[in-house]
C-alpha cells in the first residue's frame, strides 16, 4: 500500500510542477496565449481540459486491453472528441456568456497535445486510477500556468481581477495607467518564457 501511495503522489506530482506539461514541456501554449486575458476564462478553461485529460485517461485506460492497436488512435480521439462536445454542450446550457467568451477554444482541446499525449504514452499503460490522477496532474499543471499568466495579464492589463477592479482610482488620478500590452499574445508569450526559465532553474538547482 505504501508503494502504491507513493506511486500516485508521483504520478500526480510530476505534471503538476516537476514536469509541467506548459513550462518543461512546452505543450498546449496557444490555448493559454488565447484565454489568459482574463482569470475568468482561464479558470474556466482549466476545468474543461482537466474534466477531458483526467477522463479521457481513465476510460481509455479502463478500454486499453480491448482497443485494438492499428485502430488505437481512432479511439482516443474518439473518446476525447466526445468528452469536448459533453464540456462545450454543458458550459453553452449553464455558463452560456462565458461560452462566447471561449469562442471555440473549447472544441479546439481536442486538439491539445497534452490530452492525446498522456492517452498514448500513460492511459493505455497504467491501470485506470493511475491513470485519473496522472490526468488530474496535468490539469493542474496546465491550469497552474494559465491561471498565472491570466492573473497578471488582467491585474496589470485592465487593473481587475475577475472582472472586479483592484486599482483605486486615486492611482489612475495620478497617473498610473494600465499596460496594454498585456492584453497582446506577446505579453503571454513572455510572461510564459520568464516562468519555464524560473521553474526550470529551480529544478536545475534542486538536481544538483
Amino acid at each position: 500500500m505504501k508503494l502504491t501511495r507513493t506511486k500516485a503522489f508521483k504520478t500526480f506530482a510530476d505534471p503538476a510542477w516537476y514536469d509541467n506539461p506548459i513550462n518543461m514541456q512546452m505543450l498546449g501554449i496557444c490555448s493559454a496565449l488565447a484565454v489568459t486575458v482574463q482569470l475568468k476564462t482561464a479558470f474556466v478553461m482549466t476545468l474543461a481540459m482537466t474534466f477531458v485529460v483526467s477522463m479521457s485517461g481513465l476510460i481509455i485506460s479502463l478500454m486499453r486491453r480491448i482497443i485494438p492497436g492499428n485502430i488505437r488512435i481512432i479511439v482516443e480521439l474518439a473518446v476525447i472528441a466526445s468528452l469536448v462536445i459533453l464540456a462545450d454542450e454543458f458550459l453553452k446550457a449553464y455558463f452560456y456568456d462565458i461560452s462566447k467568451l471561449l469562442s471555440v477554444f473549447v472544441g479546439l482541446i481536442i486538439t491539445n497535445c497534452i490530452i492525446l499525449g498522456r492517452a498514448e504514452g500513460f492511459a493505455l499503460s497504467n491501470p485506470p486510477h493511475l491513470a485519473l490522477i496522472d490526468g488530474l496532474g496535468n490539469g493542474v499543471g496546465y491550469g497552474s500556468v494559465l491561471l498565472s499568466v491570466a492573473f497578471i495579464r488582467e491585474l496589470f492589463g485592465s487593473g481587475s481581477i475577475f472582472g472586479f477592479s483592484v486599482i483605486p482610482e486615486s492611482a489612475y488620478a495620478a497617473g498610473y495607467e494600465d499596460m496594454g500590452i498585456m492584453m497582446l499574445a506577446p505579453a503571454a508569450f513572455i510572461i510564459i518564457g520568464l516562468m519555464a526559465w524560473v521553474q526550470k532553474y529551480l529544478a536545475n538547482s534542486r538536481k544538483s
